[in-house]
């Protein structure tokens, strides 16, 4: 099986020093390539993080959120699983300065247009593969991530609770639930790594 992982945050420029972004350390992503590479082909679609690459794993390095796509069409159709871990900005600025914006020249308002949804993009382009998806969100992620699951397409969304100081950004451990049409798992707090092994181990069992 062949693995295609989305991981970390996207970068959308203001201006060459200035951009929108998130919290996304890509961590959890990261932990899937290296949970899938121990027994699977992996390509890994990584925004801008600061993480050694998992052995075994092919890093592609992206910026934007219309970066991530195009590297998300190219190599769909070698993989057989896709797994959207990436916290991809969902806006971007509607126009980017070629150079770097005073203050004094700058408007206080800055005006926005939405990124494409990656996965809403390619589930034309499913077929029989994998399509796994996260659902990070503050408070209870139930009904956000059961609505994702069936707008998406999804045959799982691994839904989490990252205002939880143990289970978000920037630290090791996560709590999911697992969540498909026909059942929802609730995993116990766990390395990320472990947390991907599960994950892995669903799909490969699907």
């Amino acid at each position: 099986m062949t693995f295609l992982i989305t991981a970390g945050p996207t970068r959308e420029f203001i201006d060459p020093v200035r951009f929108i972004s998130n919290r996304s350390t890509g961590k959890m992503g990261f932990a899937l390539a290296e949970a899938a590479a121990e027994k699977h082909g992996v390509i890994l679609i990584a925004g801008p993080v600061a993480l050694p690459t998992p052995p075994g794993a092919k890093r592609v390095d992206v910026t934007t959120a219309l970066e991530m796509l195009e590297q998300v069409l190219h190599y769909l159709p070698v993989s057989d699983v896709l797994v959207m871990c990436a916290a991809v900005a969902d806006w971007r600025p509607k126009q980017t300065s070629p150079v770097k914006l005073k203050k004094r020249d700058t408007a206080p308002l800055l005006e926005l247009e939405p990124n494409p949804d990656i996965l809403a993009s390619v589930k034309p382009l499913k077929g029989k593969r994998t399509f796994i998806g996260f659902a990070a969100e503050t408070g209870d992620p139930e009904v956000e991530a059961r609505r994702k699951l069936a707008v998406k397409g999804l045959d799982m969304i691994v839904a989490n609770d990252v205002s939880q100081p143990d289970a978000g950004f920037e630290v090791d451990t996560n709590r999911v639930r697992l969540i498909t049409p026909d059942s929802d798992q609730s995993l116990p707090l766990m390395s990320k790594l472990e947390t991907a092994r599960r994950i892995i181990d669903w799909a490969e069992k699907r």
